[in-house]
């Protein structure tokens, strides 16, 4: 009869000897995780004794780091696993913080209370489709694609150690886009002017630099995070570029993080800047020092994107600028490059966005961009914002 072989991780029938010295001696074989099969012994006073020993030795030796996971495995159990890869990753610099907080909300708010308490084995490709489609129906087609991520990521991983045989994350349906009825807006040039002439009249928002934060708004089409991240090194004026390559973003238990990463890879890119903007640094560029801020706080340190979002929203006051946010005026960049008859490409690199689809579809090289948008934004805005 042909003999099963000891499965991987687990051990065979344990026997005991007693030795000439009057001690005993219990041993087994063990089937170790790399698939071969080695004898393990131990030594007692006693035979009992020495087999206690030997299980001792052969749980240190078989246990895996961390309890193994099956189909009656509960989905929070693996999801606190999964996040601690996570938060590995940004301990690496392989992830943004934001990423692993945004993953945190949203494990906590939707995904442990809605499907938290179910088993791997019945986290079917149905129940997990209703669920996020419920999270749509209640919080909106972003939510419900954020937990979709999520819980991709915590059935990936279960699937990876064996727990179940595909992530059936993967088959479940498209989240449907919410239709928004009115698209964001973006300024217009005169518009553009009569918010600077607002700024420039409010003694409290030119003390906050927010004259000239509008102005490297509307020339570069960055975030607010990448905007205040700028320092003097990243500026070359002999080329009249900056390279964008850093964030500013407030991590929870850290404080300000200026993060060597953008949002992504495609994030990373330099871009020519136009004359109002030149101008604009060589005004700024007396008394300076390479590593400084190009937009720093009142103590010379590098600024809370939060609070310039408060400030931004305290100048614009409650009337024909209630509207306007940071966002605004990358949308307003994107704008008029596209008026400017530049490729979807070249305004895509321009703002940082890896796929032209998300530029397309909610803005409307590759790490240097095109010399015509400088020049565009020169031609559209210069002489206003100059």
């Amino acid at each position: 009869m042909l003999r099963l072989p000891i499965p991987v991780g687990s051990f065979g029938t344990i026997s005991r000897a007693r030795l000439k010295d009057g001690t005993w001696t219990a041993r087994t074989y063990v089937r170790d995780l790399d698939g071969e099969r080695r004898l393990v012994s131990r030594r007692g006073p006693s035979g009992a004794a020495a087999e206690r020993e030997l299980k001792k030795a052969l749980a240190e030796r078989t246990a895996p780091t961390q309890t193994a996971l099956g189909p009656t495995t509960h989905i929070r159990d693996v999801a606190e696993r999964w996040y601690r890869d996570v938060q590995a990753d940004v301990d690496a610099g392989e992830k943004s913080p934001n990423t692993a907080r945004l993953y945190r909300h949203y494990l906590d708010r939707h995904v442990l209370p809605g499907v938290g308490a179910l088993r791997l084995g019945d986290a079917t490709v149905a129940r997990l489709d209703d669920f996020v489609s419920a999270v749509g129906t209640r919080s909106g087609s972003g939510a419900a694609k954020a937990c979709r991520s999520v819980l991709s990521g915590v059935m990936g991983y279960a699937a990876r150690y064996g727990a179940i045989p595909t992530n059936p994350v993967r088959d479940i349906g498209r989240v449907r886009k919410t239709r928004h009825p009115v698209k964001a807006r973006s300024l217009t040039i005169a518009e553009c002017a009569r918010w600077l002439a607002q700024l420039e009249a409010d003694r409290i928002a030119v003390r906050r630099d927010l004259p000239d934060l509008t102005r490297w708004f509307l020339a570069t089409g960055v975030r607010i995070g990448e905007a205040i991240a700028v320092d003097w090194n990243a500026i070359d004026m002999d080329r009249a570029t900056v390279e964008i390559d850093h964030k500013i973003l407030r991590v929870r238990g850290a404080g300000l993080l200026r993060a060597c990463r953008t949002k992504s890879d495609a994030g990373h890119r330099t871009l020519p800047l136009p004359l109002f903007a030149v101008r604009m640094l060589e005004r700024r560029k007396i008394g300076t020092t390479g590593d400084r801020p190009l937009f720093p706080d009142a103590i010379g340190g590098w600024r809370d994107p939060s609070n310039l979002s408060r400030e931004l929203r305290e100048a614009r006051g409650s009337g024909e600028f209630a509207w306007v946010t940071s966002h605004v005026f990358r949308k307003t960049c994107a704008t008029l490059l596209d008026e400017g008859d530049l490729s979807a490409r070249q305004i895509a690199d321009q703002l940082g966005h890896a796929k032209v689809s998300m530029t397309q579809d909610n803005y409307l090289g590759r790490r240097l961009t095109s010399r015509r948008t400088a020049q565009t934004l020169d031609r559209a805005i210069g002489q206003t914002l100059g």
